[in-house]
C-alpha cells in the first residue's frame, strides 16, 4: 500500500514566545470613551501545533496587569513569593527594549525561513515545468462580462450612479442631523445575522454610524448593478456576485483596525499587547500555510483523534488502499438483523459523523442497536493519483460490502451515503441494480444529489477554464489537490464568518484559539486524486451526466429509475453545498419507494444534530409532487432532531433482531482500534 505519511518541514530556527494573557478582561466602550481602562492585559500566544512546536521554541513571557494603584494601607503585610510558592511575574516584554528588540530578531528570522521556503517551493516548479494559473477562479471574464454589459447601456448604468449619489445624499443629511443629537432612521442596515457591526459603537457613534452605513450603501449598489446588468447569462452573473461578495467582504471597515471598536477596546484593554499576540498568531499561520496564509480557525492541539474526539469503541476488520473498513462494538445486547455500512465524503474525514459523545451520530446509531460499519477514506498522495471515480465504487463500497459479509455472515445491509459518498452510493445502486445485485436493503442519504442542474454555489468554480486551472494546481502538488484548496473554496463560500472574522479576532486583537469540534474537524481537510477529482467535476457538476442518464461505469449504464430500493432523502432549509431543491430533484430520479425530509439548518447542523441537544425541526410530507415548493406547502413540521424519526422508518424497511457481533467474531480478524491509522493522517 502506498506510504501516507506526510513529508516533514524542513527545520526553523528557535523563536521566543509571546507572554500569558490574564483572564477577566474589561471592555471598555468606544462609544461612550469617558474614561482610561483600569486593567490592563499582555498578549496571548495562540498554541502552535505540536508541528510547528516542534520547529521552534516559546518566545519570552511577560507579565499579567500591574495591579491598580491604591491609598489604602493593608492591615498586614501580603505574603512573600518565598511563602506563597509563586514566582514574581516579569514585565511585560514591550517595556523592557532588550527582550522586545529579541522578540523582534525572532520574527524577522521567521520571516527570513517562509520567504525561503516560498522561493525554492517556486524554484521547483520551474524546474517541474509547472505553471500555476494566474486566474484559477476565472474572476476576470466575469468582471469583463459584466462591465461590458454595463457599458452597452449608459443611461442605465447613469441612472443607477445618480441612485447611490442620492442615497448618499440621505446619507450626510441623517448623519448631520444625528451629530446635532437628533434620533434618525438608517438609510442602510446590515443584514439580520451580520455579526461584523454587532458593538453598539457602530451606531452610537455618529462618524463609525456613517463609515458603516456608506459601505452598506456602496455593497447594496454594487449586487443592484451586477443584477441589472442585460444580457449576461446567468452563470456568469452568479459568478459575478461571488466575486464581488469577495472583494467587498475585505474591504468592510470592521476589518480596518482603527476604526473597528472591538479592536480599539482590546487594544486599550491590552494596552497593545494584542498586537504583538496577533503578530505572532499571523507567523504561526505563515508557518503551517508553508508560506500561504492558513488563517487558525481553532485550537489544533486541544483535539486528538482517538481520544477526544472520534472515540466510539470499534475495530478496523478490514483495508485496501483507499480505505479501512471500521466495525463499532456493541452497546446493546440485541441489534437489528441487517447491518448498516456508511458511505461519507472523501472530501473530508468521517469523525463528522463521531465528534464527541454528545453529539455523534455512530454512538447514538450503535445505542439504538445497529451493527454499524463506517468506511474511512485514505488520505492519498501522489501514488494513487490515478484512482478514479469508478475505483472508489470498486475499492470503497464493493469491497467494504464484501468485507461486512465476511464479518457478519449477513448479505443484506442497509446502507447511508453522505454528501459525495451519496452521489458514490446512487451510482453504485444503479450499477447493482443492472445487474441484479439486490444486497443493499435500502439506501439513506445525507445532503447528497444527483441532478446538479441547481448544485448551489460550487457551481461558480466549475467551467472548462476552471477545469483546467485545477488540473494545473494538481500537477502542481504531485497529482492530488491538497486539501487546503477544498478549505479555501469552502471557507470562500462564507468569507465573513470564515475568513475576515477569524482573521480580525487572531490578527488584530491577538486572541486564542477557539475549542470547537466542528472547525477542528473542518480544518482536518483531507487530499483528493486527480484522477477522481477531475472525474467529479467533469461527468457530475459541469456536464450532469448522472441525471441524464448518460453516465457509464465500466461499461454499465447508470440509470437511477432502475432502483428500486427504498430511499431516505435528507436535506438542509439553509445547505449551501447541496441545496434543498437539487435534493428534491435527486429524490424524484429513483425508482422505488422515497422519502424526502427536510431538516432545519444547513449541509453539516442539519445532519449533526442529537436528540439530546433540542435543537431546529424537521418536516415531513408522505407525498412526492412534482416540484418541491409543493411539497414544503403540504409538509407538516415537527420539532427538534429527524434522528427518531429515521430510525422509525429503518426499523419497518428492515425488521429483526440478533444476538450482538462482535469485531473479530467473524471471518475477519482484528486490524487495530478505530478510529484507525487512515484517519490520523493529517494533509498539513
Amino acid at each position: 500500500m502506498a506510504d501516507q505519511q506526510t513529508p516533514p518541514s524542513r527545520p526553523r530556527r528557535k523563536a521566543s514566545a509571546s507572554p500569558k494573557k490574564p483572564a477577566g478582561k474589561k471592555q471598555a466602550s468606544v462609544a461612550a470613551a469617558a474614561s482610561a481602562p483600569k486593567t490592563t492585559a499582555d498578549p496571548t500566544a495562540r498554541k502552535a501545533t505540536k508541528k510547528t512546536a516542534a520547529k521552534k521554541s516559546a518566545t519570552p513571557k511577560s507579565a499579567e496587569a500591574a495591579p491598580k494603584a491604591t491609598t489604602a494601607r493593608p492591615k498586614k503585610p501580603a505574603p512573600s513569593a518565598a511563602q506563597t510558592g509563586e514566582t514574581k511575574a516579569e514585565p511585560p516584554v514591550y517595556t523592557d527594549m532588550a527582550r522586545f528588540a529579541q522578540y523582534m530578531a525572532d520574527i524577522n528570522v521567521r520571516t527570513q525561513d517562509i520567504m525561503n521556503e516560498v522561493t525554492e517551493r517556486h524554484a521547483d516548479f520551474g524546474r517541474r515545468g509547472v505553471a500555476q494559473p494566474t486566474d484559477p477562479l476565472n474572476v476576470a471574464e466575469a468582471g469583463t462580462e459584466v462591465a461590458q454589459a454595463l457599458s452597452a447601456n449608459p443611461l442605465r448604468l447613469m441612472q443607477m450612479q445618480l441612485g447611490l449619489w442620492e442615497d448618499y445624499t440621505k446619507l450626510f443629511s441623517t448623519t448631520m442631523e444625528k451629530m446635532a443629537g437628533g434620533e434618525t432612521e438608517p438609510v442602510a442596515s446590515p443584514r439580520p445575522g451580520d455579526r461584523r457591526f454587532k458593538h453598539k459603537a457602530w451606531e452610537e457613534n455618529p462618524m463609525l454610524d456613517f463609515v458603516k452605513q456608506s459601505y452598506l450603501l456602496f455593497s447594496n449598489w454594487v449586487n443592484k448593478t451586477i443584477d441589472q446588468a442585460d444580457g449576461v447569462d446567468e452563470a456568469t452573473r452568479r459568478r459575478a456576485f461571488f466575486h464581488a461578495d469577495q472583494i467587498l467582504s475585505a474591504m468592510s471597515p470592521s476589518n480596518v483596525p482603527s476604526l473597528n471598536p472591538e479592536v480599539i477596546d482590546e487594544t486599550i484593554n491590552t494596552q497593545g499587547a494584542n498586537w504583538l499576540a496577533g503578530l505572532k498568531n499571523f507567523m504561526d499561520d505563515l508557518e503551517r500555510g508553508h508560506g500561504e496564509l492558513a488563517i487558525t480557525q481553532t485550537d489544533l492541539d486541544h483535539f486528538k483523534v482517538g481520544e477526544n474526539i472520534a472515540t466510539t469503541p470499534g475495530k478496523v476488520v478490514y483495508q485496501n488502499d483507499l480505505m479501512q473498513l471500521i466495525q463499532y462494538e456493541p452497546t446493546t445486547d440485541k441489534v437489528a438483523e441487517r447491518p448498516i455500512i456508511i458511505f461519507p465524503p472523501w472530501i473530508n474525514k468521517f469523525y463528522i459523523l463521531d465528534l464527541q459523545p454528545e453529539n455523534s451520530f455512530i454512538r447514538w446509531l450503535v445505542s439504538q442497536g445497529r451493527t454499524v460499519f463506517v468506511v474511512s477514506w485514505v488520505n492519498p498522495d501522489g501514488k494513487l493519483k490515478e484512482k478514479s471515480f469508478p475505483d472508489y465504487m470498486r475499492e470503497g463500497v464493493f469491497e467494504a460490502l464484501e468485507a461486512a459479509e465476511r464479518a457478519t455472515g449477513m448479505r443484506s445491509f442497509d446502507s447511508i451515503g453522505y454528501c459525495i459518498g451519496g452521489t458514490l452510493l446512487s451510482v453504485t445502486l444503479a450499477y447493482m441494480a443492472h445487474h441484479g445485485d439486490d444486497r443493499f436493503n435500502s439506501a439513506t442519504f445525507f445532503t447528497a444529489q444527483t441532478d446538479f442542474s441547481e448544485a448551489g454555489d460550487l457551481l461558480l468554480f466549475v467551467d472548462e477554464k476552471q477545469l483546467e486551472n485545477i488540473e494545473a494546481q494538481i500537477d502542481a502538488a504531485g497529482g492530488i489537490l491538497e486539501g487546503s484548496a477544498m478549505a479555501r473554496t469552502f471557507n470562500m463560500l462564507r468569507p465573513n464568518d470564515l475568513i475576515w472574522s477569524a482573521f480580525v479576532d487572531n490578527y488584530y486583537k491577538g486572541k486564542e484559539a477557539k475549542k470547537f469540534d466542528l472547525l477542528y474537524w473542518n480544518s482536518d481537510a483531507t487530499r483528493m486524486t486527480k484522477a477522481c477529482h477531475l472525474y467529479y467535476l467533469r461527468e457530475f457538476y459541469l456536464e450532469n451526466k448522472l441525471s441524464k442518464g448518460l453516465l457509464e461505469i465500466e461499461g454499465t449504464p447508470i440509470t437511477l429509475s432502475n432502483v428500486s430500493t427504498p430511499v431516505f432523502m435528507q436535506a438542509g432549509e439553509k445547505d449551501h453545498i447541496a441545496p434543498y431543491r437539487s435534493v428534491y430533484h435527486s429524490a424524484k430520479q429513483f425508482g422505488g419507494d422515497v422519502e424526502y425530509m427536510l431538516a432545519g439548518s444547513g449541509h453539516i447542523a442539519g445532519v449533526i444534530n442529537h436528540p439530546d441537544k433540542k435543537k431546529y425541526h424537521y418536516s415531513l410530507n408522505s407525498d412526492l409532487p412534482e416540484t418541491v415548493d409543493e411539497w414544503i406547502e403540504g409538509a407538516e413540521r415537527h420539532d427538534h432532531s429527524w434522528w427518531p424519526h429515521w430510525l422509525e422508518w429503518l426499523d419497518k424497511k428492515s425488521p429483526g433482531k440478533v444476538p450482538a457481533r462482535v469485531p473479530g467474531d467473524g471471518q475477519l480478524a482484528v486490524i487495530e482500534d478505530a478510529p484507525g491509522s487512515y484517519v490520523r493522517v493529517r494533509s498539513d
